[in-house]
């Protein structure tokens, strides 16, 4: 394969990855802590991406705007949804966090579709096909602020658990439950602002992917099983990981397109997947058992 051609798709391939990466933050923050895997995180994915784009069919605000709205509103939606629908709800049993999450999921998915319909929708942007010139080619303007986003909420999530209290509060439940809360720790708290965060990475992903992406009802479910394959490449509920998994993943998307043809790209995600399961299932930086 000539170098003008593979370079190209190498960088498009980790450009892809960091919205990948960047859906998958709040997977692997939720697990990191809650321990569960949150079904309701497409549905979540495909709501943030509804906003956005009523937003600027409406108010005509950009999405990048939109993002200083979105994230804020959605961490009150997550730590709401943690606060008053999953907590009381699963009884502290993580089984039932399971359930309520898929219950939640089925219930927003099937919402958004009485509400909006089936209908693919998209946004008309100046800048939506915006490139600029690099080494010989061309790369799209969106996907760089996107690439720029994931790295910014993933440097941005890493210091909030490194340096602040909140963040070593969270770091102490995800390691012991029990301790924390003999430590005073309101876990309940704790627990529904992680699933407020993960929520608003979501919405910081939706604003950055709607420029050049299309939004339906049943849009964030294929979007965040790859997602949740970066979490497991990168290591349950490790933020470099996440960020690390997710340009790997894009990277081996873009390569696989390039060779086996656009459709078959995601064939070499799901073959990475089951390897790490076989050969490392910690992960590239996910602590062992």
């Amino acid at each position: 394969m000539q170098l003008n051609i593979l370079f190209p798709a190498v960088i498009n391939g980790v450009l892809n990855g960091a919205l990948y990466a960047l859906v998958a933050l709040g997977l692997t923050l939720v697990y990191g802590v809650l321990h569960i895997i949150n079904f309701a995180h497409g549905t979540l994915l495909t709501a943030a991406l509804f906003a956005a784009f009523y937003l600027y069919h409406f108010f005509g605000i950009d999405p990048y705007a939109a993002l200083v709205v979105l994230a804020p509103a959605f961490f009150v939606v997550g730590y709401a949804l943690q606060r008053l629908v999953i907590g009381p709800l699963s009884h502290g049993d993580d089984s039932n966090i399971l359930l309520v999450t898929l219950g939640l999921a089925v219930i927003i998915e099937n919402g958004l579709l009485f509400a909006f319909r089936g209908d693919t929708r998209t946004v008309d942007l100046p800048y939506s096909f915006s490139v600029v010139p690099f080494a010989g080619m061309f790369i799209s303007v969106p996907r760089l602020v996107g690439f720029a986003g994931a790295v910014v909420v993933a440097v941005l999530l890493w210091l909030l658990l490194t340096l602040t209290d909140t963040g070593k509060a969270i770091r102490a439940v995800a390691k012991e439950k029990l301790g924390a809360q003999l430590s005073g720790i309101d876990v309940a708290h704790i627990y529904a602002l992680t699933f407020g965060l993960g929520t608003a990475c979501v919405a910081v992903a939706a604003c950055l992917l709607i420029p050049t992406y299309y939004v339906n009802p049943h849009v964030g479910n294929a979007y965040v099983l790859v997602a949740f394959t970066t979490v497991v490449l990168g290591g349950m509920g490790s933020i470099p990981g996440a960020l690390i998994g997710g340009l790997f993943v894009g990277l081996i998307e873009s390569l696989c397109g390039l060779y086996l043809g656009e459709s078959l790209g995601q064939i070499g995600i799901f073959l990475m997947f089951i390897l790490v399961l076989l050969f490392r299932p910690s992960g590239l930086l996910g602590a062992r058992a």
